[in-house]
């Protein structure tokens, strides 16, 4: 691909960097751009710029926030003892758009995958430990996606616990094998949430 000037070459190569974003619809993006008022551009560049320096991590769930208490967390209404685990932010938006579920999350911040070099070590799990531990948690319910890796981030998680008192959980599976959860269908998703199975009773089938 040929530019004329080198300002847009490397603007379209910054933006050809975001995750499904080929060089063409790259380059469709910034002519876009260009063609907005300059106000509309700085506005982008200062959304950008903040999200990137000021969003922090609640400090209870971990899910992204402007506060150190997210809202879901800060909200009185949502029933502290069960407790909703999930990958990330995305899930969270997920299962909040069902409008099923009203206790609270704890984001690990991934999955274990030993092929990517992501360890136990590198989530949110010792956290999660730590608050079961203490006994305000009654329930916990396992919302990975149905992958080997969520799987195995489940089965784990489940191994730390054991021995203590607390009911555990995993979403039905009206969610496909192999499924991440955020593209489920919010229907779908809230079925899977209220019909949701101990998690000793997937084990059977899955190990």
């Amino acid at each position: 691909m040929d530019f004329s000037s080198k300002l847009l070459e490397n603007a379209v190569y910054e933006m050809s960097q975001l995750p499904g974003i080929g060089k063409r619809t790259a380059l469709r993006l910034v002519l876009h751009l260009l063609k907005q008022p300059k106000n509309r551009t700085e506005q982008l560049s200062n959304a950008l710029e903040k999200v990137r320096n000021q969003i922090i991590y609640c400090e209870n769930c971990h899910n992204i926030s402007d506060t150190p208490v997210c809202d879901i967390c800060a909200n009185p209404k949502r029933d502290e003892s069960l407790v909703c685990v999930v990958e990330d932010i995305r899930d969270v938006m997920a299962i909040e758009n069902t409008g099923q579920f009203k206790g609270l999350y704890h984001v690990l911040g991934g999955k274990i995958s030993p092929m990517e070099g992501i360890g136990p070590q590198d989530l949110n799990i010792a956290s999660l430990v730590g608050k079961v531990k203490h006994g305000e948690i009654k329930e916990l319910i396992f919302a990975l996606s149905s992958t080997m890796e969520g799987d195995t981030t489940n089965f784990y998680i489940f191994r730390q616990l054991e021995g203590l008192e607390l009911r555990t959980s995993t979403i039905a599976r009206g969610i496909a094998v192999g499924d991440e959860l955020e593209y489920a269908d919010e229907v779908t998703l809230g079925r899977s949430i209220l019909n949701r199975i101990p998690f000793e009773g997937s084990l059977k089938s899955d190990y």
